[in-house]
């Protein structure tokens, strides 16, 4: 198997794990509450299974979390963390900005109206 995918499955395992212990949830409590087996918490956490899109989704949010905290690996510091997250959000809001202007203009020519300075 590819080593970077080796490396995602064993980074979302561990996480799961890691946040299912914080939560103090057995594998039982935390299957139930995503809608899935105890025997598939169980592979997963031992990397022994894959998880498609929703499970992935129904386990974070049985655990309390954003989607994305499963991918970051636990070896990662807060400040690294802080700085991708950081990153992320400036970029979406350039990009939410970008589409608010081009939309706004987009309505001020349909009016009639000239570009404002």
């Amino acid at each position: 198997m590819n080593d970077k995918v080796e490396t995602l499955r064993q980074t979302v395992s561990a996480n799961i794990k890691k946040h299912r212990e914080n939560l103090k949830l057995t594998q039982e409590k935390l299957a139930e509450k995503a809608g899935i087996s105890a025997n598939m918490i169980n592979d997963i956490e031992g990397c022994r299974t894959w998880i498609s899109d929703k499970t992935l989704v129904n386990l974070a949010t049985a655990l309390k979390i954003e989607t994305y905290r499963l991918f970051i690996p636990l070896t990662a510091t807060d400040n690294e963390i802080t700085k991708t997250v950081v990153t992320d959000l400036s970029q979406n809001l350039q990009k939410i900005h970008k589409e608010i202007n081009t939309t706004f203009e987009t309505a001020l020519k349909s009016m009639g109206t000239k570009k404002l300075k």
